[in-house]
């Protein structure tokens, strides 16, 4: 089962319900995603990226995984 843009947007905003979501990719497979956020200040960008994941709940995990690749930008607001 893919998931697209539009699920994947949700289930960002419901993480990060202040932060500014940009979701690009409609092929179900491969996706991008910017996320601005003040959660991420002082975090390091695998801490940040970490905290994306958890939110995916597992959608990305192995073979089986809704999301195939998810190229992803993640900083705290200017």
């Amino acid at each position: 089962m893919a998931i697209y843009s539009d699920e994947l947007e949700r289930i960002l905003r419901e993480a990060f319900p202040g932060a500014e979501i940009t979701v690009a990719g409609d092929d179900g497979v491969h996706m991008s995603a910017m996320i601005v956020d003040e959660s991420f200040r002082g975090k390091n960008r695998v801490q940040q990226q970490r905290a994306v994941y958890a939110a995916l709940k597992g959608k990305m995990d192995g073979p089986d995984g809704e999301l195939h690749a998810l190229a992803l930008t993640t900083r705290a607001p200017d």
